[in-house]
């Protein structure tokens, strides 16, 4: 079994970020929402092992405003 990996990983975390946030440009909440979701499902889909995707539940669920998830992006 992997491990989740949260150590910064993105080559260009900025332009990541500015591209994920102009996919949400001119949505409803709702239609982000959606995105959002598809998305977590298509990258679970990609990592497809269920005890990493356990650990980055985990981490989203009991992180809030800072720390470990922050650094990540």
């Amino acid at each position: 079994m992997s491990h989740l990996n949260t150590k910064a990983n993105i080559a260009e975390p900025d332009e990541f970020y500015h591209d994920l946030l102009a996919q949400h440009e001119g949505r409803s909440a709702e239609e982000s929402e959606a995105l959002n979701a598809r998305l977590v499902l298509i990258l679970a889909n990609h990592i497809g092992d269920a005890g990493v995707l356990r650990e980055a539940m985990d981490l989203a669920a009991n992180t809030q405003g800072g720390g470990e998830v922050n650094r990540l992006v």
